[in-house]
């Protein structure tokens, strides 16, 4: 009676086995868990324990979850024991990972950087707790500054010059500090908080609109390859920040792309953030001409030209007809005071109400003029005598 007790318990143990193994057996393909499977079998092998040599009902259960688990997670031969189990169970479960790992890899392999993005293969981005960073003709302190960085600017690395990077940013060609430069993963992760849409202008000279319409007031003209900060793009135009307003741009006449902040060219540097491009332009167009012969009556810049023959040609070349007159040149003009005068604006001089000379202001209290037949074209200060009056030409 006992041995059919203990055949019965056995049975309905083994019984429970197959269930969590999920397979099926017969009493011919039994073997003993404890010795390594050496033939080709079928999974019923897997629960295949000797019912008279079992010890109790816990060492069947664990051969058939040990069997089951085994070649659900991997491929292997049956597991012998309980380790043999989860190191089976964890190489199936490493496998999956590893593969969804890659596949992560893969995807952000191809995901463009903000550096790739912008076009640079090498970047570098300033780092500087205030005021700006020098970029310089050649790499020393004593060369001539040509453009400027501020904080978290972007350039293309293009040498190793020792203590120096020679760099390019903008329009700027030039060297600067390495200790105010960042590489590598560094700089990319500020380059990912700095990326923004940027609008750049392809045609000659491009008008800056109060509203979103060709009627709109011109609030100030932007130059060809000027690049502005994007706010927002609608019903064909693009709004920007220019000379401290915000304005709006004709889409079809600029080329819209993710961008890093660059350096500042050299006449933004000269006359200050609130000049725009297109004076700066006109002021260094202007200083090109600097020691030319004065020629009375004279309109050719090259080889002589009088104070309103100069300032015609000059503001002519930026799409700004003026007469031949000083006297007349005022009336084609907004009248402004001398105290919110920017560079490109014409200062005009006398005697009484009686105007007889023109300068262009060149900004920080000088003008550019064509003075006299002894000095020819020169620079001077702006009050050198009193202003009868100030005009305005390049909308704001």
């Amino acid at each position: 009676m006992k041995n059919k007790l203990k055949l019965g318990q056995a049975a309905g143990v083994v019984a429970f086995a197959i269930i969590i193994g999920a397979v099926s057996m017969s009493s011919s393909s039994t073997v003993d868990a404890r010795t390594s499977l050496k033939e080709n079998r079928t999974v019923n092998a897997g629960v295949a324990l000797g019912l008279t040599e079992a010890a109790d009902a816990t060492e069947l259960l664990t051969a058939g979850v040990t069997s089951a688990l085994t070649y659900y997670g991997a491929d292997v031969s049956v597991a012998q024991n309980d380790s043999n189990v989860v190191t089976a169970s964890a190489q199936g479960a490493q496998v999956g990972n590893t593969a969804q790992e890659t596949e992560q890899a893969n995807e952000a392999a191809q995901t463009p950087t903000a550096a790739q993005t912008c076009g640079y293969t090498n970047l570098g981005m300033s780092v500087i707790s205030s005021g700006n960073l020098n970029i310089r003709q050649e790499a020393s302190t004593d060369s001539e500054v040509i453009g400027i960085l501020t904080n978290h600017n972007a350039c293309e690395l293009l040498e190793d010059a020792g203590e120096w990077y020679k760099v390019t940013s903008g329009k700027v060609t030039g060297y600067v500090n390495k200790q105010y430069l960042v590489t590598g993963d560094e700089a990319e992760a500020i380059a990912e908080q700095e990326i923004k849409t940027v609008a750049t202008v392809n045609t000659e000279t491009l008008n800056v609109r109060a509203e979103k319409s060709t009627e709109a007031a011109v609030l100030s003209q932007v130059g060809n390859s000027e690049a502005f900060t994007v706010n927002s793009v609608a019903d064909g135009w693009v709004e920007i920040s220019v000379d401290d307003s915000v304005g709006y741009i004709s889409q079809d006449y600029v080329t819209l792309a993710q961008a890093l902040p660059t350096a500042k060219t050299i006449e933004q540097v000269k006359y200050g953030d609130g000049v725009s491009d297109v004076r700066a332009s006109v002021v260094s167009y202007a200083l090109q001409f600097v020691g030319n012969r004065y020629v009375w009556g004279g309109t050719s810049l090259e080889k002589g030209v009088d104070c309103s023959g100069f300032t015609m040609r000059i503001l002519g070349k930026y799409g700004i007809s003026l007469p031949h007159s000083s006297r007349a040149q005022p009336s084609y003009g907004t009248k402004i005071s001398a105290s919110e005068a920017k560079p490109g604006d014409l200062f005009f001089y006398g005697s009484g109400r009686s105007i007889s000379h023109v300068a262009i202001y060149i900004g920080n209290g000088q003008i550019v003029h064509a003075s006299n037949k002894r000095d020819g074209i020169k620079v001077s200060n702006a009050y050198y005598r009193n202003p009868i009056c100030v005009a305005r030409y390049l909308p704001d």
